[in-house]
């Protein structure tokens, strides 16, 4: 990676995180256990790595459990500052509340809940080869029709943000990563809400200014769904996705300190087996992530599914594609599929729910 000098980097990490309910119930989503760290690790080892270390979090919902958890920074190489949201301002908005923390001229601003490899030396570089206002990171996806697509000219700017159709004219969508000049913040109104997609790019455009793409094919995901959540932790541990902040070698399974798996337990596909966990004989667990003490029963099935701190899964029951909340206790013989989210401390009596008759 390009290594960057005079740049801040500004990381947006004050959402609720509502598709990931009930996990986020206790925690913000950029806290949640991401292969084994809390997510945010995986974007600051990013931001380490291509030599930036002055980084702005712009905070919200439980904003207090950020610094508990990373303080000033300064143990994994960084100088970290927080700026609480006292009322949703949206992207732009949350952008300009933290303009007087800013040294550099440029910022690089990130969504909290993007996994991306991007070469973000490569991204500020282009940015500053082009003297654009704003660069955008745009990353060519197989479907561009669940997003809106953001078309570019044959010099790289920019030419229109297109809401999400059926059949959009290019491959390319906002990835969630931008570098703005200092300037162009200050720029973005104050005290209100002021969404980036619909106000401040458009707005540039309109006025002329220069906003640049640079277009990118590399690892991409935006983790805020609980099926996505898993895929991306399950990607960390395998080393699809790059991140300097898992706390292990990649490979098919991730056992932190104190998990116990089975000598005939099966733990593959980039699973997370959390500290003090337990996998019992015969279990079978898939592509999943078990937070700090979760037990899986004798000849359970967990496949694709996020068992949260404390959770059980019942001898011989089976989950695919499903969610625990922290302490939940899914019973012997249950069989959850796709969706299902159990709330925090509910218990599931034996076989009291199955999505097939074959018991």
């Amino acid at each position: 990676m390009t290594s960057v000098s005079g740049a801040d980097a500004v990381i947006l990490v004050g959402g609720k995180g509502t598709r990931l309910r009930p996990l986020t119930l206790s925690a913000p989503k950029p806290m949640l256990p991401t292969a084994g760290v809390p997510f945010l690790s995986h974007v600051l080892s990013r931001v380490r790595a291509a030599g930036i270390t002055h980084v702005v979090l712009g905070t919200s919902y439980r904003a207090e459990v950020f610094e508990q958890h990373f303080g000033d920074g300064s143990a994994i190489g960084l100088d970290i500052e927080y700026v609480v949201e006292s009322e949703p301002l949206d992207t732009g908005g949350a952008i300009r509340n933290v303009a007087d923390r800013l040294r550099g001229d440029d910022a690089v601003v990130f969504n909290g809940d993007i996994l991306a490899g991007a070469d973000l030396g490569a991204l500020v570089a282009a940015h500053r080869r082009a003297e654009a206002d704003v660069t955008l990171h745009l990353q060519r996806v197989e479907d561009p029709s669940r997003f809106g697509s953001v078309p570019t000219d044959a010099d790289g700017r920019v030419t229109a943000f297109l809401e999400k159709t059926p059949n959009p004219p290019t491959d390319q969508i906002n990835a969630g990563c931008y570098v703005f000049r200092r300037s162009v913040i200050e720029e973005i109104p104050a005290g209100r809400p002021v969404s980036v997609e619909r106000e401040t790019f458009p707005g540039l455009l309109e006025r002329g200014r220069h906003v640049h793409g640079f277009v990118d094919d590399s690892y991409w995901l935006d983790v805020g769904t609980p099926e996505a959540f898993v895929r991306g932790s399950a990607d960390l541990v395998t080393g699809l996705a790059p991140s300097a902040a898992l706390p292990g070698p990649a490979g098919e399974r991730l056992l932190l300190d104190g998990a116990v798996v089975a000598d005939e337990a099966e733990v593959t596909g980039g699973s997370t087996v959390g500290a003090g966990a337990y996998v019992a004989s015969g279990a079978r667990v898939r592509g999943s992530v078990l937070f700090d003490g979760a037990v899986v029963a004798e000849g359970a099935v967990v496949e694709r599914s996020v068992l949260g701190a404390g959770a059980r899964v019942g001898k011989g029951a089976v989950l695919r594609g499903v969610v625990l909340g922290d302490r939940a206790s899914v019973g012997a013989e249950c069989e959850l599929l796709d969706g299902a989210r159990v709330w925090p401390d509910v218990e599931l009596a034996d076989s009291a729910i199955r999505f097939s008759s074959d018991a």
